[in-house]
């Protein structure tokens, strides 16, 4: 599985992402310009200039007509994904960490960073297909304040649109997530699965499950629908992503020891590769090596034929999965199909009829 180097960006990569359709690859990182690349060849198909911060997140829609990037620049711009053309900026009253598109498209939600005075804020803009750009109000539909706890900053680190937006769903450096109603801002539901610091959470395309990456050196998979614990994976270090593969009952994760420390620790021990962990066993059975730093973000293709990691030392790796991966059969004991008789009760038909002959 030799992987191919992207190489475009001069600083540490922030975030890393497959449109729908898995052809095209959006990155992010601190050297304020994100960049779009074909995931069948690893060439950059362009740029999108005007940033003046670290790019934190990314969002494409379903069908990669509009791009979404948050920045620490304090705005969220709306990017037309074919011409790289910026339609719109939104300001926030601090950094902007998320941004994330509600099925459909017509409108999206941000999370920023508390600055001075003002709080952490969960907003949602109105953006309709149909109206010109020029026409969307930069002021925006809903905000939600994020006050103080017990008198600390709780800073919200990732946000997603559930299905048929019906909640969004927020998670917090605090080891914490939320739901809120995204038309009357009010809180649904809030449930601790981790100690630490939550860094990311990824869902399978269904958004029927979701997995979080913790500071905690843990990574837990959860059902959407009744947010049951399914789940738990274990590593020696802060997983700072991890993603559920669509095609097979795998989870990727990745992370490593502090940035900080880097320097002083060889990649053997700082633990800078990709885990493959089984989703039903939780067990890790290969490591992919090769990035100089922690993994900061993951992303695999939809339909399972390569992922991408990107990592401190500034390189987005992308891997193309080989056929033994693909045609690999993980060791699961499987039921007869239907029309067909068990083995095991042939063989136990076959003792039996020969117990008999030999009395």
């Amino acid at each position: 599985m030799k992987p191919i180097l992207l190489k475009g960006h001069e600083r540490s990569i922030t975030v890393v992402k497959f449109n729908f359709d898995g052809d095209l690859i959006f990155t992010g990182s601190k050297d304020h310009i994100p960049s779009v690349w074909r995931s069948e060849t690893g060439e950059r198909v362009g740029t999108f200039n005007g940033h003046k911060g670290t790019i934190w997140d990314i969002d494409v829609d379903r069908f990669s007509k509009r791009v979404l990037t948050a920045s620490a620049d304090a705005f969220v711009k709306l990017w037309d994904c074919e011409t790289g053309e910026c339609l719109k900026s939104f300001t926030h009253h601090g950094p902007a960490r998320g941004a994330a598109w509600a099925d459909g498209a017509e409108m999206f939600a941000t999370i920023s960073d508390p600055f001075v005075e003002h709080n952490a804020q969960i907003s949602i803009y109105d953006v309709p297909i149909n109206e010109d750009p020029s026409d969307y109000s930069e002021i925006p539909r809903l905000e939600i304040e994020l006050p103080k706890i017990d008198g600390k900053r709780v800073n919200a680190t990732n946000i997603v649109w559930l299905n048929l937006n019906e909640a969004l769903f927020v998670t917090f450096d605090n080891g914490s997530i939320r739901l809120y109603d995204p038309t009357t801002g009010e809180e649904l539901d809030e449930f601790y699965p981790h100690e630490k610091k939550i860094n990311r959470v990824s869902f399978n395309q269904d958004k029927t499950l979701f997995i979080t990456s913790s500071a905690d050196f843990t990574s837990k998979l959860y059902d959407v629908v009744d947010l049951r614990h399914l789940k738990t994976y274990k590593t020696g270090s802060p997983v700072n992503d991890a993603v559920i593969s669509e095609t097979k009952d795998h989870i990727l994760l990745g992370g490593g020891q502090e940035a900080m420390s880097v320097t002083t620790t060889s990649g053997k021990a700082g633990k800078f590769e990709t885990r493959f962990f089984h989703l039903v066993y939780e067990e890790e059975f290969g490591t992919v090596k090769g990035h100089f730093g922690p993994i900061n973000a993951l992303a695999i293709d939809p339909k399972g034929r390569c992922y991408a990691s990107g990592a401190e030392d500034g390189y987005i790796r992308l891997h193309h999965f080989d056929k033994s991966y693909l045609d690999m059969k993980d060791p699961v004991p499987e039921g007869p199909v239907d029309g067909e008789e068990d083995e095991t009760d042939d063989e136990e038909k076959d003792e039996q009829d020969s117990d008999e002959e030999s009395e």
